[in-house]
């Protein structure tokens, strides 16, 4: 895509006094990275970052709980949530397929929000719009919402000063209604690095000002997509695009957690019949032996033959090695094992392991 043909969020002209790289990401042009992504990484770890999310799409959904319980597009029971709750899912097809993977936020007894990546976000409106009974109403609030995430183990301080001692109460996947610096703003106490974090979201005129008085605190430094990438990597939290998509399920990801089995959702018979019939392939995690990374398309070999390719990996700035994600054929997965990645530049050892990569996280403290 040329660039005159990307989007730009309202805080293009903060990023540019601010020297970021900017770059292409999911047809918007974003910043990857300020200072240099390893020091925003490790800012956020050891104290707070502020990421510009304003490129993610925001639904929001109504009807009565009644009508939702009719509703097949989500693998969560949206009629079950509390007001004030959020809840990880999937909307997937008939095949189990991920179409795009988001989280629900119930506003309010007859209101529930969703988010959704932006590089999906058109295709999920469409498919929403086909899917969902003629009781449930959905509009695209994306282009009004301005979307911040300040994330690391000092955010709730930071927060905390600009919000109000309510801030402190909100509890991991939570939501609620705040002022924050003379605009109503919903947060959650929600992330994607596993420290200790907010998501902001609010009237998308407001998106500069949130920006500056968040980082008027110099405990907070900006931080772009790069370092953002290795935060999750290093927890392991998929990249849509990348690490799911619709040729996966959320089976082979790994995710069945997130499938609620009691409830009827496009794409649940597939998956049962998966389950029941067996995985083709699996999801897993390794670590190199060094610091080189492996990269996305890159193969994976077990004891001499070629059993997957590596989605997403990445040097660990908070481990000092590199690390990945990748499929496997089913029988290969066990953890321990160890495999050697091949591309054009390398073959390296590496070793199956658990998740997450990283595990001194605040993210729930």
């Amino acid at each position: 895509m040329e660039n005159a043909q990307l989007k730009y969020t309202p805080l293009l002209s903060n990023h540019k006094q601010l020297s970021a790289r900017l770059g292409p990401f999911g047809g918007w042009m974003m910043p990857i990275q300020y200072k240099g992504i390893i020091a925003e990484h490790n800012w956020t770890r050891q104290s707070a970052s502020l990421f510009d999310i304003c490129h993610m799409g925001e639904f929001l959904i109504r009807g009565t709980a009644r009508d939702m319980e009719k509703d097949l597009c989500f693998t969560s029971n949206l009629a079950l949530m509390p007001v004030g709750g959020c809840r990880y899912g999937f909307i997937l097809n008939e095949s189990g397929g991920i179409i795009d993977d988001l989280v629900a936020y119930r506003m309010g007894e007859d209101e529930w929000m969703f988010v959704v990546n932006a590089a999906t976000k058109d295709n999920d409106l469409a498919y929403l719009r086909q899917k969902l009974p003629p009781d449930i109403s959905i509009e695209d609030i994306s282009d009004k919402t301005a979307k911040l995430d300040i994330q690391g183990p000092l955010s709730s301080e930071i927060m905390k000063a600009l919000a109000g001692d309510g801030i402190n109460a909100l509890g991991y996947y939570k939501h609620g209604r705040f002022e924050l610096i003379g605009c109503n703003a919903v947060i959650s106490r929600t992330g994607y690095t596993g420290e200790l974090g907010f998501e902001i979201y609010a009237d998308s005129r407001f998106a500069q000002q949130l920006w500056q008085a968040i980082l008027a605190d110099e405990r907070v430094r900006p931080a772009g997509l790069g370092a953002r990438d290795t935060l999750r990597l290093e927890m392991c939290y998929p990249l849509y695009g990348q690490d799911i998509d619709e040729s996966t399920t959320p089976l082979e990801a790994g995710f069945e957690v997130f499938l609620d089995l009691k409830k009827d959702f496009i794409g649940k018979p597939a998956l049962l019949k998966q389950r029941c019939d067996g995985l083709q392939k699996r999801l897993i995690v390794f670590t190199m032996g060094t610091r080189q990374s492996p990269r996305h398309g890159d193969k994976i070999y077990i004891e001499e033959k070629e059993a997957g390719y590596v989605t997403s990996g990445s040097f660990a700035p908070s481990l000092g090695i590199g690390v990945g994600m990748g499929y496997v054929e089913n029988g290969y997965d066990w953890i321990g094992a160890r495999v050697l990645i091949k591309n054009e530049r390398f073959e390296l050892p590496a070793r199956i392991t658990d998740k997450p990569f990283y595990r001194k996280g605040t993210l729930r403290k």
